[in-house]
């Protein structure tokens, strides 16, 4: 079985790729179980930290059709988590249509040229939700989202449906919560804050809480994430209806507490490293975000969230100590 992960070179890309190298196998569109026999790390810049013969790293672009014919051919499944993240598809607009839309489409159409239609599955958002909304968001809640970023990942969702409708790929759309916390540097994800004001503080640093301390946001662990997209992909196609769209399910948490977690697990010196900024882009997006959803049929396919958050920073902690 062929398995291609656009974004590989990536944190949650380079996980999704050891968690699959070590399952070994993964259940194909014709809903088969199969060996993963060869996985292409796919992304701009070539992904490290591999020394395994089923995998081939691939640098490249999305834009460069010769070059995903190359990559694409024989592939049984696509993660394709390759996208530029929300910060930066508001504040440059064609780069967010290029990257996101655009490059979507173009795996998208060279995918429906394979003889087998393969198993897509797409990271989507919870920023494909906005406008008026209940508290706790069902299934079926209509789209309308108020960012770029957010308007990009539904034009996406739909694409995929309909190809999905039409037999030319075998599409899950999983709209994840807001990863936290994310190892590294911060990045320009408007939602970064919720992992940079538990990540610096652990390791020593000072940092900005840029929204309300009662601004609450829908979360999820990285270790989380990573087992509901296998989930989503080795769903049948038969669990799908009328929506190839999954919500992922996660927890409702405020940025207060995030940092409350934080001081129970990591003691009041490292809670004391974070000091409220406001920035008010940061607190338009995360207020245009809805804040807890049923994910009734996420559930039903076996998907989990975490426990509480001081999980969450507890599993931040031990990753970071591997």
């Amino acid at each position: 079985m062929k398995v291609i992960i656009t974004g590989g070179a990536g944190f949650l890309g380079k996980r999704l790729a050891h968690k699959i190298l070590q399952l070994g196998a993964l259940t194909d569109a014709r809903g088969n179980q199969r060996q993963v026999t060869e996985l292409i790390l796919f992304d701009i810049i070539e992904a490290q930290g591999f020394n395994d013969t089923r995998v081939k790293t691939v640098a490249g672009d999305l834009g460069d059709a010769n070059l995903l014919v190359a990559i694409l051919a024989n592939t049984d499944s696509v993660f394709h988590l390759a996208a530029i993240v929300s910060g930066e598809a508001e504040q440059d607009f064609d780069k967010g249509m290029r990257v996101n839309l655009d490059g979507t489409r173009a795996l998208l159409e060279q995918c429906r040229k394979l003889a087998k239609s393969p198993k897509i599955v797409f990271t989507s958002s919870c920023a494909v939700f906005g406008g008026p909304l209940p508290a706790l968001i069902p299934d079926h809640q209509e789209l309308y989202p108020q960012t770029s970023y957010g308007v990009q990942k539904a034009m996406c969702e739909l694409l995929i449906s309909d190809m999905s409708r039409k037999g030319f790929i075998d599409g899950r759309s999983l709209r994840l919560p807001t990863i936290t916390v994310r190892p590294g540097k911060p990045n320009r994800a408007l939602s970064g804050y919720c992992s940079g004001i538990i990540r610096e503080p652990l390791n020593g640093i000072n940092a900005i809480c840029p929204v309300e301390p009662s601004t609450r946001a829908w979360l999820l662990s990285p270790r989380k994430v990573i087992d509901n997209l296998i989930i989503g992909h080795d769903a049948p196609a038969s669990a799908f209806k009328h929506t190839r769209a999954i919500t992922v399910p996660g927890i409702a948490a405020s940025a207060q507490e995030q940092l409350d977690a934080l001081r129970r697990v990591a003691g009041d010196e490292v809670a004391n490293r974070v000091t409220v900024k406001i920035d008010p882009l940061v607190t338009y997006f995360m207020n245009s975000l809805p804040i807890e959803f049923e994910a009734n049929f996420g559930r039903a396919l076996g998907m989990t969230a975490d426990t509480n958050f001081d999980e969450i920073v507890k599993a931040h902690i031990e990753d970071s100590s591997q």
